[in-house]
């Protein structure tokens, strides 16, 4: 495994960062990450959220930002990042009314290619967060195969979640690798085996790492992000069972 530097999505521990975000910053800092992934700031503005990190020495890697505060409101997003210091907004996640079609996918990606552009002379970048509803098929393509075909490489960037591309049907090492240097984001999540398709730590399931870490480096990957939608038991023993075995790669 290349050395890229591993976060953790703070939504994998969203429970107990919302009753103490300080003491759960700390608890990721101890397990060995070296940055979060931000999903919902609670309100607090940007200074104190870098303070925070600060004081657990953790970078932000990226920030979730829904498309419509995107489209309404996206001085104020800029501001939030530069003053957070991420480098990389994303897109989490769309409504199911914007991504009934192909043509809504092509509006899609005229949106988050005209967002790039105004971000990018901040020095900030976006990227779109996939999960499985992407690969649904519109005149013969799939919703996310439209979206990064139409959006320029250089201004539109791919945040692949691994475990969602394998529920989608798709291999997640073929998919990043069809994408060279597209992909600086990767959330690392496995499957389980069986029927259910349940999430689990990473390295405990079902998908193929060796070839996946391969892909990373053609996608130009520059953060790996643990992510755990749902968790068996403890999250936050679940994050250090991913950490620990990637450290033993």
């Amino acid at each position: 495994m290349v050395d890229v530097p591993i976060a953790l999505q703070l939504y994998t521990i969203r429970e107990l960062t919302a009753l103490d975000l300080r003491g759960a910053l700390q608890k990721v800092a101890a397990l060995g990450y070296e940055g979060v992934e931000i999903a919902g700031t609670g309100g607090r503005s940007a200074d104190d959220m870098k303070g925070l990190l600060d004081s657990c020495s953790l970078r932000p890697a990226g920030n979730h930002v829904g498309l419509d505060q995107l489209e309404t409101d996206i001085e104020a997003v800029a501001d939030y990042n530069l003053s957070l210091g991420s480098p990389y907004v994303v897109v989490p996640y769309l409504a199911d009314d914007r991504r009934t079609s192909a043509a809504d996918w092509q509006r899609v990606a005229a949106s988050l290619t005209e967002a790039a552009e105004r971000l990018q002379p901040h020095g900030l970048k976006l990227a779109y967060h996939n999960h499985s509803f992407e690969f649904a098929r519109f005149d013969g393509r799939a919703g996310l195969d439209i979206l990064y075909s139409q959006a320029p490489a250089d201004k539109v960037y791919a945040e692949v979640d691994t475990y969602w591309v394998q529920h989608g049907g798709r291999d997640p090492a073929e998919f990043i690798a069809s994408m060279p240097g597209r992909c600086p984001l990767i959330h690392l999540k496995d499957m389980a085996a069986g029927e259910g398709q349940e999430f689990c730590e990473v390295g405990h399931g079902i998908l193929d790492w060796e070839r996946i870490f391969r892909a990373c480096e053609v996608g130009g990957a520059e953060w790996y992000i643990v992510e755990q939608d749902s968790c068996p038991a403890d999250p936050l023993e679940s994050a250090r069972k991913s950490i620990d075995w990637l450290r033993s790669r």
